[in-house]
């Protein structure tokens, strides 16, 4: 069975509270058993990460290693420069997709860049809670190959 990691980066763990004009009003926790709930439909299975540190997001990357068959990464606002997870996902070479609740291109200018993103096989933004779970339809996918 393949088995996906799922890390969510910096003031996720304050979705449904922070700004919810943007996010949502659905918290973390409704993320995960969101994604759960796909993955159970797609027979595979899913562990969650989420932390406001960037050397614990390093960390949680590298031990994935020989572990998870691929990674869905939300890096919050480390998406747009945090070389240190960009080097962390080029190290261990899994299957990563970039995920983003908020459009990041129609929103402030610096949010345009991702520095992750290039380590990735695809990034989806804009789609809400609903793009985690595309991007685990693709990873799964992906893996098939």
């Amino acid at each position: 069975m393949s088995k996906f990691l799922v890390i969510n980066g910096v003031n996720l763990n304050m979705l449904g509270v922070r700004e919810p004009d943007i996010y949502g009003t659905n918290s973390l926790d409704g993320l995960m058993s969101q994604i759960r709930a796909k993955a159970d439909s797609l027979g595979v299975e899913v562990d969650f990460y989420q932390s406001n540190y960037e050397g614990d997001i390093c960390t949680k990357i590298q031990q994935a290693l020989g572990v998870y068959d691929g990674i869905i990464i939300n890096p919050g606002a480390f998406t747009h420069y945090s070389y240190a997870i960009r080097d962390a996902l080029g190290s261990v070479k899994l299957p990563a997709i970039e995920v983003h609740i908020s459009n990041i291109h129609k929103r402030e200018e610096f949010r345009h860049t991702s520095v992750t993103v290039p380590e990735c096989i695809g990034q989806i933004c804009g789609l809400g809670f609903k793009g985690y779970e595309l991007a685990l339809e693709a990873l799964c996918d992906e893996v098939k190959n």
